[in-house]
């Protein structure tokens, strides 16, 4: 099977999506493996169905164990590991390319997930590994990540997900804050696992309990980690929900040259801005100006997918929403219809 490409997945009770899944890489992969952990459900039927190798295996509270199960399963060159809520988007061809080269590099593929938000919901994408060469195993309980030192190059690949929206959830709540609690008493403390359970916390809304997460994982967390990005803007969303302006706007002035190319920092610190002067009342007319300078900031970057856990929106039609419900409570009705166009047309 020189240069060829298989799907390897591991699922348990999936039925909801898992033909979805199958059938956006079928024609685009040599074989698809699907190793079973005990679905209750029709998972293993649907994706025979649906052309998989279905292998039964068992649960051992361990993604980085299952992965690595069914990884060993196939013996093609190139692996592409999807979850059963997610599909291929677009940008296939970058897989069919991968044939032509030699299988030294694990791949970076841009998952964009649905969350929801107020509003409605937003897409938010991340550059995560998930085309592995033969050979590359995953370490970790779980968040798992592909071990060892190969290159890592982006594919024109995105893949969608709707595992983060609240009814998918709800299904999953409690295992993995387990089993992260599990990692992070093994490890020793890895800033990655505070990062992991804080942010488990907050979506769930617990915002105290998160907080000390965060703290651990920034102050001990490398400055250049993947996950960094994410985690400031998590950190400044969480200290805004407990009330902590003060510590919120020390840490934003902190970070701040660290993030002048994200319009995340800039629209999450207007947030925390308006938060604060509602909150203190006294304060709006000094910063009144500083939240509309973040925003415009914001809009002025424009959209940066690129960067890690990048939320679509904020460099455009996200920010452009707030700029003209600013103007229009300061009565500048004619920069807000400006503004509320530019939102509509999400320009």
């Amino acid at each position: 099977m020189s240069n060829a490409l298989a799907l390897v997945m591991i699922v348990r009770d999936e039925a909801r999506c898992i033909q979805r899944c199958l059938a956006s890489a079928r024609a685009h992969v040599d074989e698809m493996v699907v190793l079973d952990t005990g679905s209750r459900d029709a998972t293993p039927a649907l994706a025979a169905a649906a052309g998989a190798r279905v292998v039964q295996g068992s649960w051992r509270d361990d993604f980085a164990w299952a992965r690595n199960q069914a990884l060993a399963l196939t013996e093609a060159p190139w692996r592409l590991v999807l979850d059963a809520d997610e599909w291929i988007d677009r940008g296939a061809e970058s897989l069919a390319a991968l044939r032509a080269r030699p299988a030294d590099a694990i791949g970076l593929v841009r998952v964009v997930s649905a969350v929801d938000a107020a509003g409605g919901l937003q897409a938010a994408p991340s550059w995560l590994p998930r085309v592995l060469p033969r050979g590359v195993a995953y370490e970790g309980r779980i968040h798992e990540q592909p071990a060892g030192a190969l290159p890592r190059m982006r594919l024109a690949l995105d893949i969608g997900h709707d595992g983060y929206l609240a009814a998918q959830q709800a299904a999953k709540q409690g295992r993995n804050e387990a089993l992260l609690r599990r990692a992070l008493h093994e490890s020793g403390g890895d800033p990655y696992y505070h990062y992991q359970l804080g942010k488990d916390l907050e979506v769930r809304g617990r915002f105290a309990e998160a907080l000390p997460h965060y703290e651990e994982a920034h102050a001990r967390g490398a400055t250049r980690a993947a996950w960094r990005h994410d985690l400031v803007l998590r950190l400044l969303f969480t200290l805004k929900k407990c009330a902590r302006f003060e510590r919120a706007a020390a840490l934003a002035e902190a970070e701040m040259p660290h993030w002048q190319g994200s319009p995340d920092f800039f629209f999450t610190l207007g947030d925390l801005l308006l938060d604060r002067a509602l909150a203190s009342p006294a304060q709006a007319g000094e910063l009144l100006p500083l939240i509309e300078s973040s925003w415009l900031r914001a809009v002025q970057i424009g959209e940066r997918p690129e960067l890690p856990d990048s939320v679509a929106g904020r460099g455009s039609f996200l920010a452009a929403h707030n700029l003209a419900a600013f103007y229009q409570c300061l009565g500048r009705g004619a920069e807000a219809a400006g503004w509320r166009e530019r939102a509509l047309k999400r320009d």
